[in-house]
């Protein structure tokens, strides 16, 4: 018996490569991310409670002024993660283990109504000695707030699949 009420499936499903390759990073190569976020009061404090991170300086407006901040301060940890979060489709979304972060250094503080954007600069590639379909890339990201002041900086590395692998 034929079911007329189910949809039409397709005859083959096409698969779409999504992301940089290996080969794509040549070292100097520079990344302006296209995404931006503007940063909500409620992003920050769902993020601060949601981590349990009470620091009064992130939930609490007077204690942020009595500490010489114009606003309550925006947890620095959701500004790196955003920040990283913007570099994922040009820098990782091809696959490959995340290897980990280093130097990473925050700058002017972030408040809510603050849109964040950022910047990678690629500083290494090599082929893996493990790993005969990867190369390890490591590059350097940048986060600005709308006045292009810098908010926070550090150096990422992944494994980074080779085309065709």
């Amino acid at each position: 018996m034929v079911n007329n009420n189910s949809p039409a499936r397709p005859a083959a499903a096409i698969y779409l490569a999504r992301g940089h390759r290996f080969e794509d990073f040549a070292i100097g190569r520079d990344f302006e991310h296209s995404q931006r976020k503007t940063i909500l009061e409620s992003d920050n404090s769902l993020f601060t409670t949601l981590t349990m991170h009470y620091n009064p300086l992130y939930l609490d407006k007077t204690r942020a002024a009595e500490l010489g901040h114009r606003d309550i301060v925006v947890n620095p940890l959701l500004v790196f993660n955003l920040v990283f979060g913007l570099s994922v489709e040009d820098l990782s979304e091809g696959g490959g283990p995340f290897l980990g972060i280093e130097g990473l250094e925050y700058g002017v503080p972030v408040y809510a109504g603050d849109t964040l954007r950022g910047r990678s600069t690629v500083i290494s590639a090599r082929l893996s000695s493990k790993h005969e379909q990867y190369g390890i890339v490591m590059w350097e990201t940048e986060g600005f707030n709308q006045q292009d002041e810098c908010v926070v900086k550090y150096r990422r590395s992944n494994l980074v699949r080779k085309a065709g692998a």
